[in-house]
């Protein structure tokens, strides 16, 4: 199966690295902000680099193309979702026009409030992930607590 881990830069991605080992049997790809660490961390798998759009509309729409075009391309059945405003467009999309199925992990960082992301693509998520036990109180029964990743 084709699985796409949408994750920002450093501790998201360190969490998404987490993950590697359950889904080793599966076709993944990357999709995250193109940064040396990054490169570096991701240098052994497929992956799409895009730029950092810092709160930018005009550089946020250019996230948006490449996140179409990636779906485009890559067509996941899957979409895992680890972090802050660059996965947002490519987990909305791949679930609203190509039917992934969309699972949101929580950052560890999100002790006591929900994030920006973690409140928008709340409805969308097939499965939906805390890592604390406070946080799942603040989201609602749809929220799984999974402990911590790291």
């Amino acid at each position: 199966m084709k699985i796409g881990i949408a994750c920002s830069p450093g501790g998201h991605l360190t969490e998404a690295l987490q993950m590697l080992p359950i889904l080793n049997k599966h076709q993944i790809f990357f999709y995250t902000i193109d940064l040396e660490h990054t490169r570096k961390s991701l240098k052994k798998h497929k992956r799409y680099l895009i730029q950092n759009p810092i709160r930018n509309p005009i550089k946020y729409l250019s996230v948006i193309f490449s996140s179409l075009s990636v779906l485009l391309k890559e067509k996941p059945k899957v979409i895992i979702s680890f972090g802050a405003g660059p996965t947002v467009p490519i987990a909305l999309l791949g679930k609203l026009l190509f039917g992934s199925k969309l699972i949101y992990v929580e950052c560890a960082a999100q002790v006591y409030e929900p994030s920006l992301s973690g409140k928008i693509l709340y409805p969308f998520a097939d499965l939906f992930f805390v890592q604390w036990k406070y946080l799942k109180e603040k989201y609602g029964d749809k929220a799984i607590y999974g402990g911590l990743l790291v």
